[in-house]
């Protein structure tokens, strides 16, 4: 007997992927006052650093499509799935890595919403991270 992972599960990451996309902004303006710090860094390394905060945004959002669009095709065994899903699950095993390893060296401002607001980001790409590797694992055994 195999354990499947259902495609609602899928869909919800998804959901919750683009939620953190659709979030981006917000967090870096309201809580890291990022584009102030940017501001400081000399023209071209502005943006690159903007280049940069886009593509997290982008990936987000577009890993977030997949799942909800094709949850089934994630979870097939095919090579693209295996290739896909690995994909996401290092991008998501690799953010809470570095989370886990550099965040806590830095000060959140400590407004409830935003302590609140940390833990539930943290809930959520553990949550991906789980995901994209159970369905990794899953791709490979198949």
């Amino acid at each position: 007997m195999t354990i499947q992972i259902p495609n609602w599960l899928i869909i919800l990451g998804g959901c919750g992927q683009i939620f953190t996309a659709l979030i981006y902004p917000y967090i870096r303006h309201n809580v890291f006052d990022w584009y102030n710090d940017v501001k400081q860094l000399k023209p071209l390394n502005q943006e690159i650093a903007k280049t940069y905060g886009r593509y997290i945004q982008g990936l987000n959002f577009s890993f977030g499509l997949i799942a909800i669009l094709i949850p089934t095709d994630l979870k097939n065994g095919t090579h693209l799935a295996i290739a896909l899903t690995g994909l996401i699950a290092a991008y998501w095993v690799g953010k809470v890595a570095t989370q886990i390893a550099y965040y806590p060296m830095y000060d959140i401002p400590k407004k409830t919403i935003f302590k609140i607001g940390s833990y539930f980001m943290n809930t959520l790409f553990v949550t991906f991270a789980i995901i994209y590797t159970w369905l990794f694992i899953l791709n490979i055994c198949n």
